[in-house]
């Protein structure tokens, strides 16, 4: 058995796995008085000492933020989220989220995510707008967990990329995993990463920018990012993976419409958002036109 997972499966403390990856990685643990990596693999007899940090229990807390509800029902909803609001508590951010939001809105969420992630069965990065599915009932997370996982669910992004984007339409299949050296970024990993797949089509050509509709068939982190970034055509003003923009202050990426199947009325469900202000104004500056 690999290290992280190991250890994963017998640390008592609310760690996931990447937080024990990163213990691994800053020298916290020791296998016979050595640093390792993460992918060692257990052999008979190994003793391991892990310096496991304490952990200040935190309270996640309602709070009385402004939430736009596309949709509501006893067993789910669909929220727009605006850019500049991050979904769950983490990294000491524990007010302030999508999270705190709902847990003021709706009395009972799924318990699956964990007591950081009530509800949440999928993300939005802090600086992407657009529609994000909370379930209120394990059984349905677990239902639109499947459904994502399988491949399923219909997801529709506007984005505003740099560049000229040569192809009309086209699909990016390329692996993504963590970046070897920046914890913070994803990078395209022949080696170790997990399969992606982006469509994409080009919706208007600017003088330097391309408008683009894009339909992830999988839900890798930063997936949109990392492929447009490796096709030579960043979102606009996204500093992680291209350079910060002053036409705009967030990354111009927007979850436009998300469709899937009601987990227990199994009605085929799709809603749609509007494209939120600061893009409308980047679309329509003089400067792209």
């Amino acid at each position: 058995m690999r290290l992280d997972i190991y250890l994963h499966e017998r640390i008592d403390a609310d760690m996931s796995r990447n937080s024990i990856q990163d213990l691994i990685k800053d020298g916290c643990v020791r296998v016979d008085g050595r640093e390792v990596k993460c992918h060692y693999k257990m052999k008979e007899n190994d003793v391991i000492i892990a310096e496991v940090p304490q952990v200040k229990e935190i309270d996640v807390s309602p709070e009385d933020i402004p939430l736009d509800i596309v949709f509501e029902d006893d067993f789910l909803l669909v929220v727009n989220k605006p850019a500049g609001m991050i979904v769950h508590p983490a990294s000491g951010v524990y007010s302030g989220t999508l999270v705190n939001a709902v847990l003021a809105h709706a009395r009972n969420l799924s318990s699956v995510g964990g007591r950081f992630k009530p509800g949440i069965v999928h993300r939005l990065d802090k600086d992407t707008s657009g529609l994000l599915l909370v379930a209120k009932s394990d059984p349905v997370h677990l239902g639109l967990a499947e459904q994502f996982k399988k491949h399923t669910i219909y997801r529709r992004y506007i984005a505003v990329v740099k560049g000229i984007v040569q192809l009309d339409e086209g699909e990016i299949d390329m692996p993504i995993g963590r970046h070897p050296r920046e914890r913070t970024r994803m990078a395209i990993n022949l080696g170790a990463g997990r399969q992606a797949l982006t469509i994409y089509r080009v919706l208007k050509r600017f003088n330097g920018f391309t408008l683009i509709e894009v339909y992830p068939k999988t839900g890798r982190t930063h997936q949109i990012r990392v492929h447009m970034a490796y096709l030579g055509n960043p979102v606009l003003g996204d500093s992680l993976y291209g350079t910060k923009d002053k036409l705009i202050s967030r990354q111009a990426l927007h979850a436009l419409e998300i469709g899937f199947q009601h987990p227990l009325t199994k009605e085929n469900l799709k809603f749609s958002s509007s494209l939120p202000a600061d893009m409308q104004v980047l679309i329509a500056d003089y400067r792209i036109k």
